[in-house]
């Protein structure tokens, strides 16, 4: 009896992962790049663009995230509006000094007091774009406060976009992997995200999969309007998922991983990691208790099952969950070159899944205790039992 559970459980392990690998649009094989199948040619007229910078005390990410927008080498004409979000740290000051580089332009704007319904970022990227309709740009460069481009990046974006007639441009910013918290857990969030929003259906207008990078999109102002602009998606604690579900229902968009745009938060110890996923891992499952419970059986069975029977179980059942441990190993393989991270870290997969799956049950117990989506001291998720 023991013995034939064990080979059910690691066929339906095995057969998840075939299923992963051979279904599930290539997610694992990392091949959508900002800098692979980008149009060539340039649109005839370059359009008009502003960046908006939600800003919440990041003075000390200023310097290189503005700093490189700033000196943007775009052929058209481009701005930048920062809306300093109630900030204590000197964020104001620091843009200030930092665009005397770049006279003319940026913009600051001084937030102004959350409004009820609102998530802090959303309300601040509000006024930001509320702050460039003078401009009437052609696009709206939405970015994070800790993001860093290469000088051609919004070129490349822009190309892309008008080339291809994307509503929506996103790239999954190259995060930190410097210390040892983020060669452990980086790649495996880039491989997760991909695995549940894989870029090759978001980028086919047929398919329904929607998702979006917060850290960089541009979007055609027109296509947000007409969706109803950022006042439709106001609560929303993921923001950009929700953005990219919005805008794709607009006309087509694209996302894809970035080797231009870099983001600058680091995350040197463990808890830091902790805390970024803690904050909307509940909101993604719908703070819904049932998809929390099949969440937690979908990782067993997907994750940890072929380990466990590799080490404990015997005949059949561990041969067939080897071979489903050496599958996914192999998946892991291309996020783990692209971030420059060992191979060798490919067999603990599993391990690492299960810390994640740690993070999402202390997002739940987070949401019920009214600390959801904690940032920059907001708690932002709805409170438990609302509607």
């Amino acid at each position: 009896m023991i013995a034939t559970l064990g080979i059910a459980l690691a066929g339906i392990s095995s057969a998840i992962w075939i299923y992963l690998l051979a279904m599930r649009g290539g997610f694992w094989r990392c091949r959508e790049r900002e800098d692979r199948q980008l149009p060539r040619s340039d649109p005839a007229s370059w359009p008009s663009v502003v960046a908006v910078i939600p800003a919440r005390n990041e003075a000390d990410m200023l310097p290189g995230s503005l700093g490189s927008l700033l000196r943007q080498e775009y052929p058209g004409p481009f701005s930048v509006i920062l809306v300093d979000d109630n900030s204590e740290d000197g964020t104001r000051a620091v843009a200030g000094e930092v665009a005397a580089a770049a006279p003319g332009r940026l913009a600051v704007v001084a937030g102004a007091p959350l409004p009820a319904g609102w998530t802090g970022k959303l309300w601040a990227v509000h006024q930001g774009i509320e702050a460039a309709r003078g401009k009437a740009p052609e696009y709206l460069l939405l970015t994070d406060a800790d993001i860093a481009y290469e000088p051609q990046a919004l070129r490349s974006l822009v190309r892309r976009a008008e080339a291809e007639g994307r509503v929506l441009v996103s790239l999954m910013a190259k995060l930190r992997c410097a210390s040892r918290a983020e060669q452990l857990l980086i790649p495996a969030f880039i491989f997760f995200f991909q695995k549940l929003y894989p870029f090759a259906w978001v980028n086919l207008p047929r398919k329904r999969t929607a998702a979006a990078a917060g850290g960089c999109m541009l979007v055609r102002r027109s296509a947000l309007e007409a969706a109803g602009g950022i006042a439709s998606i106001r609560g929303a604690l993921i923001d950009d998922c929700t953005l990219g579900a919005t805008m794709k229902r607009a006309g087509p968009i694209w996302l894809g991983l970035a080797n231009g745009v870099h983001s600058l938060r680091p995350y040197p110890a463990f808890a830091d990691i902790r805390n970024m996923v803690t904050r909307s891992a509940y909101a993604q499952l719908q703070y819904s208790p049932w998809l929390l419970a099949g969440t937690v059986v979908a990782m067993i069975l997907t994750y940890l099952a072929a380990p466990m029977l590799t080490v404990f179980g015997g005949g059949t059942a561990r041969l067939l969950a080897l071979a489903t441990w050496a599958l996914m190993s192999t998946a892991f393989l291309p996020t783990l070159r692209y971030y420059g991270v060992s191979p060798l870290w490919s067999p603990a997969l599993p391990a690492i899944a299960a810390i994640y799956l740690g993070f999402t049950v202390e997002s739940a117990w987070q949401h019920a205790r009214g600390r959801g989506g904690m940032w920059k001291g907001r708690a932002q998720a709805r409170p438990a039992g609302a509607d």
